[in-house]
């Protein structure tokens, strides 16, 4: 009988709990970036977006200057074409507070200029309070993909100290199917090619896997195994502009090095590394003229100082 009594008393407190309403949140979008045309991109809103789950009733607190930009709530297909024309909703005072009151798909994008163009646009899934997020294109899955801005701070060039740079910059990281990396460089200036292990090896780009050649170059990571990068840029790939990585297909385990990395990145930079940096591009690829993104985070350009100060003394 007291058994029987604790299990009711246990039911109910469980009961109690799924019933207890949640509390509201309030996210602001962008954090400390706001609601504005993002360096380096759409990659910076998608990112922000597979941090947070959304719920109904949870506030999104869009920070931007009146006049400067706007908020448009659009269907997916807008949302897809940046089309502005026929929008759910459209505020042109900022700051301002958007209130999730249904579940589904919402789609946000700016409407000034080409604002969308350039990334000012957002995606998110809104679940109804207390349930689990269902799957979605817009919706992080359980294991969210990490977003790697190749060289930090350095960005995509050539790099000063040459290849060790990229392999420093790579060395303690893992790499999985599904995350992205994003090279960032100055349109016209450098390009982003994928070659095999031996055309990595002989910076040979006559025959490339793939070719980017407007920043920022978003690559996402199909597939696992090595995957080498560099610069179709005449003599860019022999002064260091290269990068060898190498991607595991689950988040269990540690990702081995790859294969022309097989320890710890020596601090001896090659003799063409020392070279001045080339100019002009190859002429199998076509190169662009648009603005290039932005570069960020610091503690990789603080690493090659540092390098570049061995290489003086």
């Amino acid at each position: 009988m007291v058994a029987s009594t604790r299990i009711h008393l246990a039911m109910l407190v469980a009961a109690a709990a799924l019933l207890r309403p949640s509390v509201a949140a309030t996210y602001v979008v962008g954090d400390s970036l706001g609601w504005i045309v993002p360096p380096g991109g759409p990659i910076a809103y998608e990112t922000w977006a597979a941090m947070h789950s959304f719920e109904v009733g949870d506030v999104l607190e869009f920070n931007f200057t009146t006049g400067d930009q706007d908020l448009a709530r659009v269907t997916k297909e807008a949302f897809d074409a940046c089309n502005s024309s026929n929008p759910i909703f459209l505020q042109t005072t900022g700051p301002y507070n958007y209130t999730l009151s249904t579940a589904g798909e919402y789609y946000f994008i700016g409407t000034m200029d080409r604002h969308c163009f350039l990334g000012q646009k957002l995606a998110i899934n809104v679940t109804a309070a207390g349930s689990s997020p269902s799957p979605s294109s817009s919706v992080p899955p359980s294991r969210v993909s990490n977003t790697y801005v190749v060289g930090d701070d350095l960005g995509w060039i050539v790099p000063p100290g040459g290849e060790i740079a990229y392999k420093t910059w790579a060395y303690d990281k893992t790499f999985l199917v599904g995350d992205k990396l994003v090279f960032n460089f100055e349109n016209g200036t450098q390009d982003v090619v994928e070659v095999t292990k031996d055309s990595y090896d002989s910076c040979n780009t006559s025959a490339p896997i793939s070719v980017e050649t407007i920043s920022p170059a978003v690559i996402t990571l199909a597939s696992a195994g090595e995957h080498f990068y560099t610069s179709s840029y005449s003599r860019h790939c022999a002064l260091g502009q290269k990068l060898a990585i190498n991607v595991t297909s689950t988040s269990t385990g540690e990702a081995p090095c790859p294969s022309s990395i097989a320890g710890p990145p020596s601090s001896n930079p090659s003799p063409s590394a020392q070279s001045p940096t080339a100019g002009g591009p190859s002429s199998t690829v076509p190169k662009n003229t648009a603005q290039g993104g932005a570069k960020l985070g610091m503690g990789f350009s603080l690493a090659i100082m540092g390098v570049a100060l061995g290489l003086v003394h």
